[in-house]
């Protein structure tokens, strides 16, 4: 059985003048077993544990520079002054930082993301997973990386499995006690897989942002769904049978469970009062395709997360076959192969 656990090492690595400074890097990961809706917003706690593959493309790369206590953070994201509701949450994140590590001063963070922002596509999850490692190393904070994952869980949900490559399941945790024992006990961590080759050719049929954002499109599924709980605990089972199918190696099983998945959690959206309906005319037609590849013997399977892209599961020695035959059903998308990434990590200064 193979487990990736991340080697991050946490600690200042101060500028030539002696400001402490650090730059980590981070990959999107595409959730297998689904989280959808939280059952606390502060905390980022969800309903549900879920599964999913960290993928080895679209890396956000962020730097944190720490300033003085006066004055206020700063944020740049891809070269432009962040504002409004992303420099909010920045901010707020920082803010529990500095209450971690006991510190009062202020920060300037850089942050480039190749991931296309909005589009389902889990810019999020990169983003905060490089923010929590960068900025828990420019402000002293020795942490392992279960407590990263808390750490990024607290920016958005599914950064809490970024910070861990290849395959990764996040606990739910549960409600018990203090607000401080729930928070403590919900994390990602690796999951253990025997030796498959996977790949997810990623079909990009709309960059674009996102007309119902992932919050309120929860929001509105978890209070107005009737197929919401009955989702939830079919999800349990998804995730025990997906955790037996990856301990055996078992791709198409895999495959088979993240498909049924994904197409419940857009069912529940659907049936949303009123519905949020992510899932285009492209979506359905690279829908499609995946279905007259496996008629044709090839065992592809297809995922969706909040948005109306479409990642199909298969083997690495399919992915071409499965690539062109998607861009052959949908010339206009952006179709690509990722494997299998790593976790999150620190970069030496100037790397």
């Amino acid at each position: 059985m193979r487990s990736e656990h991340p080697a991050i090492t946490v600690a200042r690595s101060p500028e030539q003048d002696g400001t402490p400074s650090a730059t980590a890097v981070a990959h999107p990961n595409i959730a297998l077993v689904k989280y959808w809706g939280k059952r606390d917003e502060r905390l980022m706690l969800p309903w549900t544990d879920s599964l999913s593959m960290t993928l080895d493309v679209f890396p956000t790369t962020t730097r944190v520079r720490l300033g003085p206590a006066a004055g206020r953070d700063e944020a740049t994201l891809d070269g432009a002054p962040a504002t409004g509701e992303a420099l909010r949450r920045i901010t707020a994140f920082l803010e529990l930082v500095r209450e971690m590590s006991g510190s009062d001063r202020r920060a300037v963070v850089e942050s480039r993301n190749t991931v296309p922002t909005g589009a389902g596509l889990a810019s999020s999850a990169s983003g905060f997973a490089a923010l929590a490692v960068a900025a828990a190393a420019a402000y002293g904070l020795d942490l392992d990386a279960t407590a990263l994952s808390r750490l990024a869980r607290r920016g958005s949900g599914s950064a809490a499995r970024s910070v861990f490559g290849g395959f990764a399941v996040w606990h739910a945790g549960r409600d018990a006690g203090t607000a401080a024992d729930a928070d403590r006990c919900s994390y990602a961590e690796p999951v253990p897989t025997a030796d498959i080759d996977p790949a997810l050719v990623v079909a990009v049929v709309d960059a674009g942002p996102k007309s119902v954002s992932s919050r309120e499109a929860m929001r509105r599924t978890v209070g107005t769904s009737p197929l919401y709980r009955p989702w939830a605990a079919s999800s349990s089972q998804d995730l025990e049978e997906m955790r037996a199918a990856l301990r055996r190696g078992d791709l198409a099983a895999v495959g088979e469970i993240a498909e049924r998945n994904a197409l419940g959690m857009h069912a529940t959206m659907l049936a949303a009062r009123p519905a949020v309906r992510y899932l285009s005319s492209a979506t359905v037609t690279v829908l499609d395709c995946v279905l007259r590849l496996r008629r044709d013997g090839v065992p592809a399977y297809a995922t969706m997360d909040a948005g109306p892209n479409v990642k199909v599961l298969c083997h690495r020695t399919d992915a071409e076959r499965v690539a062109e035959a998607v861009r052959g059903a949908a010339p206009r998308a952006s179709v690509l192969v990722a494997g299998p990434g790593h976790g999150a990590r620190l970069l030496s200064e100037g790397t």
